[in-house]
This record gives structure tokens, sequence and C-alpha cells, in this order.
């Protein structure tokens, strides 16, 4: 009968013996998913690059120095991949608007034609491998090890096209976190509700056109946003039609910290280039600091402000802007 494998109470650190065993594993591992290859999954990219390339296209629009410190890649290394895929026409780079010392990149159509195709090859390898396998546990030992190994509080984040059931979580989450933060009234969800009541009809009025999404923390539904054709501007929902319109952005207070409302933002962006748009606009509120500071980031300026009497409070109604 082996030891146990884990320490006995009282240790300071690992046994050798564990050390081994952890070491013998991921040899193994690495081997099972062919990343010791030169090339991924047969593809021209590295593991490295293929990640790399992978987040730009999630993410939409990334500074250098985000994904320099998310993946934790020498400054040096990064420049020279990301200079080859703007060689290849993978990504663009671009200064911020909101800080022209700051460098952005952004997937092209040939970028996220790459990711797509990294997607799919990674999708039939894990079903070949996970072919006749009980997933149950093997899922529930992965899970040990994310819980066990990841940085203390880690949260898995994702953006979801909306689902069936999401219109109604929005609307719900939008009156209730705006009515507890900010004291709204239910006016604001009337509001809301005419905003949500419109998006299926813009969507299958321009296809491609009109979109939401739903941020997960672990798989938690814990924020929105929407990009629709920008209906005070005339023909803007028909092809070539220039100006879209952002809303709908929320992130869950138990969610904030963890970078979704820039993430939701700079999909909406990307969503909007893609789409044709030239220019997008967004209606929000000087009570909204912590979304300002979102829009202010990600490029917008202040257009217009006028106070107004709004969900029984007295603001400044603000119109942000910014070209795509």
């Amino acid at each position: 009968m082996s030891a146990p494998a884990t320490a006995a109470p009282g240790t300071t650190g690992p046994t050798q013996a564990q050390v081994t065993q952890v070491r013998a594993f991921n040899r193994f591992y690495t081997n099972v998913i062919g990343v010791l290859h030169d090339m991924y999954l047969d593809t021209p990219h590295t593991l490295t690059e293929s990640r790399l390339l992978y987040e730009i296209a999630k993410h939409g629009t990334v500074e250098v120095s985000w994904l320099r410190q998310a993946l934790d890649i020498d400054a040096g290394y990064l420049s020279r991949v990301l200079s080859r895929f703007e060689s290849e026409g993978l990504v663009t780079r671009h200064r911020s608007a909101a800080d022209a010392r700051r460098q952005e990149i952004r997937a092209t159509d040939a970028g996220r034609g790459a990711v797509t195709e990294l997607d799919e090859r990674a999708a039939v390898q894990m079903g070949a491998l996970l072919g006749g396998v009980d997933c149950g546990r093997l899922l529930d030992a992965m899970a040990v090890i994310t819980e066990v190994l990841g940085p203390p509080g880690q949260r898995a984040v994702t953006l979801r096209p909306l689902a069936a059931g999401d219109l109604g979580w929005v609307l719900q989450r939008h009156g209730t976190v705006y009515a507890a933060e900010f004291g709204w009234d239910a006016t604001f969800e009337d509001f809301c509700a005419r905003i949500i009541g419109e998006f299926p009809a813009l969507r299958d009025s321009a296809p491609g056109r009109a979109e939401g999404w739903v941020a997960e923390v672990n798989g938690v539904p814990a924020g929105s946003v929407f990009c629709v054709p920008d209906t005070a501007t005339p023909n803007a929902g028909a092809p070539g039609g220039a100006t879209a319109r952002l809303r709908l952005l929320l992130v869950e207070p138990w969610a904030r910290g963890l970078g979704l409302g820039r993430q939701l933002v700079a999909h909406c962006l990307d969503f909007a280039r893609q789409a044709g748009y030239t220019d997008i606009v967004l209606l929000t509120y000087d009570q909204l600091s912590a979304a300002r500071r979102v829009y202010q980031a990600a490029g917008f300026t202040l257009d217009s402000e006028h106070p107004e009497e709004a969900f029984g409070q007295r603001m400044m109604s603000q119109t942000w802007s910014r070209s795509l």
C-alpha cells in the first residue's frame, strides 16, 4: 500500500516524494495534451503565441501592459510576437485614445479566424481525450487543483452571448442594483424595460448590427452590456449606418474589481467595429462615477450634458461618444 499523497499535519512543506509525484504528473499531462510540440495543434503558432492571440481576440481590444501582466510574459518577447502577428495581418496596433503613451492591440478578421481554428482543433483534441473517461470524476479533480494552486479567491471570468432568461435577469438586476446603490425609483426599471422590449425587434430588423452579452464569474451572471443601432441617427441600423449605441452596462457589486466593466465595453466596441459602425454613443448620469471612469479609459469623451429630473433624482444627463 502506497503512502498518503498529502503531507502529514503540522509539516511545513511537501515531502520529496510528493514533489516527485507532482513533477511526474506534469510530465505526463504536458505530453498528453501535446504542449511539448514545436507548434501547438499543428498550427503555425506555439502554445504561448496561441494563448496570446486567444486573449486578444477574446477581449476585443487590450493594452500591451495588460497582456504582459495577465500572462506574465517578458516584455521583449511579447513585443517580438506582437510585431510578427502584425506582419502576418493577425492584429493591429494603435495608440490609446485615453492615453497616447499606451498601446492597444486589436485582432483582425484573420486573427479572429485563426483563433476560431485553434478553438475547433482544441475541442476536437479534448473530445478525443475525454472519450470513455469518467468526466465527472476528472472535472472534480481539476476543480481541486484549481482551488488549491490558484491565487486566493481566484475567479474564472467569461463573456457570452445572450441566452434564454437573460433579458429578464438584466432588467431585474438593473432595477435592484440602482435602487440599492443610488436610490433610483421604479421609473428607472420602466426605462430599462422599454430598452429591453425594443431589443428583439432591433436585432431581427438589423441582423449582425445588434447584440447583447452577459459576463459570468465562475458560471454566475455578473454583468451585461448591449450594442444596438442608435435610433436617433437616421438609417443607423441599416447596412452602412454610422452610429451604434452602448446600452445597459452593469457590473454586480460583488464582482467589481475584476475588470468586468472594461472587458464588457471593449467587447461591445469590437462588435461595433466588426458590424461596420464608425462611431458609438452612450447615455449616462453624473452619479455613475465608476462607469464614467470605464468609459473614459475606453476612449469615450463627453459631448454634452444638461440637468434633468430622472428616476426620482436631480442629476446631470450626459452624452458620451467615440469614433471606432
